[in-house]
């Protein structure tokens, strides 16, 4: 289809020719057919963007519109009708024409009408694109995966996209949780619905309510008028929750009421509205050990990991490391236009040999920053971060033989989180890089051990004890 391609139709040689020469002048490329019989064949062939077609011909105007219809061809379609037969103009609009002029002609007229049909069509253009390319961003078949575990769970979530089932997906910061959560959507039926992502954690504790489910006018200091919640504007869509494991036990309780009923309270209210919206939510956090802590509620729990879907991270699905290294290089290369940048042989065994703790969003950012801190075309071993280009150190074993009488994980994994804080002073983050997990999973666990941190390493010391 070229850009600013327009099929004349019009069984008057004269009026044709007319037309032709003054679209031409203006810019356009112009084909000429004598009725809708031989527009109908030239639109299979050309699909043309736009069509100016006279109604009455001996293959009439409105047979050449249903023809476009039938065939669902992407077409922009202006009539030209007598002045005293504006009634079939107006009936060619109802079945799908764009605009209309009327006979004799006002060129200056026709070319206004004609430039804004193009724009029009350009806008389509765009939207039918950019759809596309979302449609390829969220296929399954799209996300890339090699190894068997990931590929289970794309398996799980392809089948349950089909359904309404509320999902639970689980798995640690940055491996791509939101972005299986939206392929869910994209391909069940609501993917014409809203997706409305909330991160539960970014949420002030006290807005919460009010910015899930709306408040009505009045309802508070400040209210002046009714507020959409967030859980409203997704009616008829999905409802995404992410780190769900953040949420109050005030709200929990109102979102389970929206699971079991289908229905919230407004602040201020007095009765409540219903919704229709799938719920999906994900978190990095044990909810099951946060049920055990009284932090998350059981029957909330239950209720969400109707489906669970566990995404395994980076370290642990490593054939998918190559083939995400190139997919996101390439990404990086061509959103910044740097095109001659190239990864050496030492450099991307470096980088395929890392064990990512921040999986593929810190993935994504170490690439991108090479790029665009790059100094030669060339990234070599010298170009990467400290944590990737010195040699992995793989830990001797910590026990030569286990015990007979058995072994507490809980207890050993507490020793050994208090043991490296100790040994770097309670510094967070060295801690957690010398023990191979993202800082954000060291101060998850700690918490799950009832650990603190301080800068001295007495105050560790008594933690341990």
């Amino acid at each position: 289809m070229k850009p600013n391609h327009i099929l004349v139709v019009d069984d008057d040689s004269s009026l044709r020719r007319v037309m032709q020469i003054q679209l031409e002048e203006a810019g356009y490329e112009v084909t000429l057919a004598s009725d809708g019989g031989e527009a109908c064949k030239l639109l299979a062939s050309e699909k043309p963007p736009l069509v100016i077609t006279d109604l009455r011909m001996p293959t009439s105007g409105m047979e050449l519109l249903s023809f476009i219809q039938r065939e669902n061809l992407m077409t922009t379609v202006i009539v030209v009708t007598a002045f005293g037969t504006v009634e079939s103009a107006v009936e060619a609009m109802r079945s799908g024409a764009y605009d209309y002029v009327t006979k004799p002609l006002d060129f200056d007229a026709l070319l206004l009408v004609v430039h804004r049909a193009m724009e029009r069509q350009n806008l389509l253009e765009e939207v039918r694109t950019l759809r596309s390319a979302l449609d390829q961003r969220y296929e399954f078949s799209g996300i890339i995966a090699q190894s068997k575990s990931f590929l289970r769970v794309l398996d799980q979530a392809a089948r349950v996209a089909e359904r309404d089932a509320t999902v639970l997906i689980q798995g640690e910061t940055g491996t791509g949780k939101e972005l299986i959560a939206r392929a869910i959507h994209h391909n069940s039926r609501r993917h014409s619905r809203p997706f409305v992502a909330i991160n539960c954690g970014a949420i002030p504790r006290d807005l919460v309510e009010s910015e899930l489910f709306g408040y009505r006018r009045g309802a508070f200091t400040g209210a002046v008028s009714d507020r959409l919640g967030r859980v409203e504007a997704a009616d008829g869509g999905t409802l995404f929750l992410d780190e769900i494991g953040e949420l109050p036990l005030d709200a929990q309780v109102k979102l389970l009421r929206l699971l079991q009923e289908g229905e919230i309270s407004k602040i201020g209210a007095n009765k409540p509205t219903h919704v229709n919206v799938r719920v999906i939510a994900a978190t990095h956090r044990n909810l099951q050990a946060m049920v055990e802590d009284g932090a998350f509620r059981e029957d909330l729990y239950y209720r969400l990991a109707v489906v669970p879907l566990f995404i395994p991270p980076l370290r642990e699905r490593r054939e998918d490391i190559p083939l995400l290294l190139a997919e996101l290089f390439e990404r990086s290369r061509q959103r910044h236009g740097l095109y001659d940048i190239s990864l050496s042989q030492g450099t991307l065994k470096r980088l395929v040999a890392y064990r990512w703790p921040g999986n593929v969003r810190e993935m994504e950012n170490v690439l991108e920053r090479l790029i665009v801190l790059a100094t030669h075309s060339l990234i070599t071993e010298g170009d990467l971060p400290e944590e990737i280009a010195r040699p992995s150190q793989h830990a001797p074993p910590l026990w030569p033989d286990l015990p007979e009488e058995g072994i507490s994980l809980e207890a050993v994994e507490k020793d050994l989180i208090s043991r490296a804080l100790e040994k770097f002073h309670g510094n967070q983050t060295h801690a957690a890089r010398y023990l191979d997990i993202s800082r954000r999973t060291l101060i998850y666990r700690m918490e799950k051990h009832g650990l603190t941190s301080g800068q001295d390493a007495d105050a560790v010391r008594d933690i341990r004890a």
